[in-house]
């Protein structure tokens, strides 16, 4: 089945980067129309078109998110979804050597963005309904070593989003999250670097691998694709879940 996405108007942060360009690309190849938020950029100025309205801001600040829900609006008239991606990695590090600093960093873009999201998008969405995905990770379903402050993180995303689905499911608006595994993206090769100490890039992308049953690293479209399978209403009945897209390394 193929999900009908052309009465769609979204609200994608981390739109700049490798999944959120994919899933502003699927979205507009359907039809919808897209509100892309990120950090100035090229990645975000390459989004700009018709169907696309782009905003340079930070998911960590709430004026931020005021001024882009007025940009949702003004330009179509409203939002139908959102799509929570923006995310940082921060250091590989030992808990017992992870710096307070990077710590609250990570807390900051992947919880409290994720938050603020929430709270900026869900007014907009409650007279008509609508769809919202978090973007968590294999490491918020399971622990993930020299990552814990991602990892912790990821899990609290699991947590906004099935408090949201339970809050709001009554006035039609849908909440779930999916966690990705190793996805080829900027992310990925920054978490490669931080382990070059085990050995050069390929030796390290084939340990990674070889970790998830189906052999490789997702690809950014495929995580798309899920999302937007999500946004649309054949997942009308589908609410609450943690959504594992990761080649069944997590099985």
């Amino acid at each position: 089945m193929t999900a009908r996405l052309d009465d769609l108007t979204v609200l994608v942060t981390g739109a700049g980067g490798g999944i959120g360009t994919s899933v502003v690309n699927r979205l507009v190849a359907g039809g919808a129309n897209v509100i892309a938020f990120d950090l100035a950029g090229p990645g975000l100025d390459a989004l700009d078109g018709p169907h696309v309205a782009c905003y340079a801001g930070d998911a960590t600040n709430e004026a931020d998110w005021e001024a882009v829900v007025e940009l949702a609006v003004a330009r179509f008239g409203g939002l139908t979804g959102l799509v929570n991606n923006a995310g940082i990695e921060g250091s590989i590090a030992p808990i017992l050597e992870y710096s307070n600093q990077m710590f609250d960093a990570v807390m900051a873009v992947n919880v409290k963005g994720v938050w603020l999201g929430l709270k900026a998008c869900i007014p907009l969405m409650k007279e008509g309904g609508g769809s919202i995905v978090n973007l968590s990770s294999v490491a918020g379903l399971r622990g993930a070593t020299n990552l814990s402050a991602y990892s912790a993180s990821k899990h609290a995303v699991i947590g906004l989003t099935k408090s949201v689905a339970k809050e709001l499911g009554a006035v039609g608006i849908r909440c779930t999250a999916v966690g990705p595994s190793p996805i080829d993206t900027r992310m990925m090769r920054s978490l490669e670097d931080g382990m070059k100490g085990d050995g050069e890039r390929e030796v390290i992308q084939a340990a990674i691998a070889s970790a998830i049953p189906v052999g490789r690293y997702g690809a950014p479209a495929e995580v798309a694709d899920l999302i937007c399978f999500l946004l649309s209403d054949d997942a009308r009945f589908l609410s609450g879940a943690a959504i594992p897209i990761d080649g069944a390394m997590t099985v």
